[in-house]
């Protein structure tokens, strides 16, 4: 069984519609999202779940108002200023609550109890490509790193369990714990970049922590036709390192009108574009092939 995660070292660069074009492409795979912070995966693929589950990872502080005498002990001991008055007692803001566990330590009546934390839902679904794993966080949530190793145990789990030869993965942007996560077990990762200066630096930042990890890697440059000066300067840096360029993909509206229809561009009548993505994925294939 093969991984292959496709990365950026921002967000925008045409990461997820590129991935939803290789979901298409690929056969006998589970596709896993695994930018469990902004999931948009689905907004192409249309999952049914079928199956669900709470999210939970680390704690937080809820006063039991029958236990309350309203001392204010906890309130005044939490430095987060996470625990408001609250009628006759105090309360605790889930917001700002950050889990030190001092207010449960200290209460005088053993009012605080100190719940596991739900931050989410992930899921199981089916797509007209095949099984997908998925999830999404609530807002403000931390732990995304953790939600990731779940999802990719998920997946390969699925995989065997489907005789699947293959686990897709669309990353998370940037260079933090979720894409350290998204990285661990992978055999390629293919970086979507854009010719701009803040493309290159932040391609290069991805392709760093890709090489700490000893992870074969890869480039797409999208939009390549709008800074030449700029992708020479991206595949001088590819060359140098020894990075495969696997594909320079031209700025197309076609990108845009196949998410207005919520679907890939390779299910739209065939044009350049689409057929530079079906080149690429061909080549990232036998890359992944040859990195077993």
């Amino acid at each position: 069984m093969r991984e292959v995660v496709i990365l950026s070292g921002k967000g925008g660069t045409g990461k997820t519609s590129l991935t939803g074009a290789f979901a298409h492409l690929a056969s006998n795979k589970v596709i896993c999202d695994l930018d469990v912070d902004a999931p948009d995966l689905h907004l192409l693929l249309r999952p049914t779940h079928i199956r669900e589950e709470e999210f939970e990872s680390g704690y937080e502080a809820e006063i039991v108002p029958e236990k309350c005498t309203g001392c204010g002990l906890c309130a005044s001991m939490c430095r987060y200023d996470a625990i408001r008055p609250n009628g006759n007692g105090f309360a605790v803001d889930p917001l700002r609550c950050e889990g030190c566990k001092v207010c449960v330590a200290f209460c005088p009546e053993e009012a605080v109890e100190f719940r596991l934390k739900r931050c989410g839902n992930r899921y199981v679904s089916l797509t007209r490509f095949g099984p997908m794993v998925h999830a999404q966080l609530f807002p403000g949530e931390p732990n995304s790193g953790r939600l990731v190793m779940v999802l990719k145990m998920t997946a390969r789990e699925l995989a065997e369990q489907n005789g699947s030869e293959l686990v897709l993965c669309d990353g998370a942007p940037g260079i933090g714990c979720p894409v350290i996560s998204s990285l661990s077990g992978a055999n390629l990762a293919v970086a979507v970049t854009e010719p701009t200066p803040s493309g290159r630096h932040d391609l290069e930042r991805v392709a760093e922590l890709c090489e700490h990890f000893k992870i074969r890697f890869a480039v797409i440059i999208n939009k390549y036709d709008l800074n030449p000066q700029e992708v020479d300067g991206i595949e001088n840096f590819c060359r140098k390192k020894g990075y495969p360029v696997v594909a320079k993909l031209p700025h197309d509206r076609i990108v845009t009108e196949a998410m207005v229809k919520g679907l890939v561009v390779t299910e739209l009548p065939e044009t350049g574009f689409g057929v530079a993505v079906r080149n690429a994925w061909v080549k990232i294939k036998d890359l992944a092939n040859r990195a077993r």
